[in-house]
């Protein structure tokens, strides 16, 4: 089981001695990836709706003081030597498919392989707006083209394409990603769009357990998720197997409902044995990374905090 962290992307700790104190602790501690999140700007008046909160207020919202999410990822990228860079997801409308595959594809040539990019088509669509990105009701289709797009251009000599929102001949794109397959895509989302991405275009399914429309709070509703997904990639040719499954968690421990939406256990809920139970748990239905936020106001609270969970809750796992 591969065990992420979610590496601060705005506030005091998105520093660059933070950061690199943080990833190098991380990497020290065993843990195996950090995610980066990915907001260019935040509107000051929002009033799309967040999917992973009751109220659908987005929490951060006052805080627009951000890194930019690719340039992040490079930095880490040069402060670690084994972590691996995993995108949280990126919002693929934001940026031009071609530009979004070379940084891409150079960060992962400049790691030595270590990328990982999760996508989501976006939920805001005030920021589609400021960045003057594609149509916002268009996010889908756009999302489903640039990744098709990407794939041409990591895996063809002489990339070409020609779609409605994407076109390309007659170029060199070099360097190449140096990961055998290309970049391995995570498609984010718990939704039936998310799932259909995923069967069709996804090298695994990378939803958060705490979207209110889409729970998949307790283990019987991620298998339920898990099963859908699998029928759905038969569908559409492909192996059911060939498709991963990761998750992540916001929260977990004693502060979150013992108690699912559906009335079974809350995964990642309760003590630490009680975790690491829901961890083979997972693991048996074949979860192959998990990763969390953890809390803390400085650099050594939260790796306190991480420290304190591979000791507490994965030495049992």
């Amino acid at each position: 089981m591969q065990i992420g962290f979610s590496a601060p992307t705005a506030g005091p700790l998105a520093s660059a001695d933070n950061l690199t104190r943080l990833a190098a602790g991380a990497e020290q501690l065993g843990y195996h990836y950090a995610t980066f999140s990915d907001h260019v700007v935040i509107p000051t008046d929002i009033k799309a709706r967040y999917p992973y909160s009751e109220t659908g207020e987005f929490s951060t919202a006052g805080n627009g003081e951000r890194n930019e999410q690719l340039i992040e990822l490079a930095f880490v990228a040069a402060c670690t030597s084994k972590l691996r860079l995993v995108t949280s997801v990126m919002v693929v409308p934001h940026r031009p498919a071609v530009l979004a595959a070379k940084q891409l594809a150079t960060i992962d040539v400049l790691s030595g392989g270590r990328v990982t990019l999760g996508i989501g088509a976006g939920w805001m669509k005030e920021e589609f707006e400021a960045i003057d990105a594609p149509d916002f009701d268009k996010r889908g289709r756009v999302t489903d083209e640039y990744v098709a797009a990407f794939r041409e251009l990591w895996d063809k000599e002489h990339p070409k394409f020609s779609g409605e929102f994407v076109k390309f001949d007659n170029i060199t794109f070099a360097p190449k990603p140096v990961q055998k397959g290309g970049i391995p895509i995570w498609v984010g989302g718990e939704s039936g769009p998310a799932l259909r991405r995923t069967a069709r275009l996804g090298d695994a399914w990378y939803p958060i357990g705490s979207n209110p429309a889409f729970p998949l709070d307790s283990l019987a509703r991620f298998r339920a998720g898990a099963d859908k997904l699998r029928k759905l990639a038969a569908e559409a040719g492909r192996d059911p197997r060939s498709i991963g499954l990761a998750l992540r968690f916001p929260r977990y421990g004693a502060a979150l409902p013992d108690k699912a939406g559906d009335g079974e256990r809350r995964l990642f809920s309760g003590a630490a044995p009680a975790i690491a139970g829901d961890i083979k748990a997972l693991a048996a239905l074949g979860v192959g990374a998990i990763d969390l936020s953890f809390g803390g106001d400085t650099v050594a609270a939260m790796l306190e905090q991480m420290k304190r969970f591979t000791g507490d809750v994965m030495a049992k796992v």
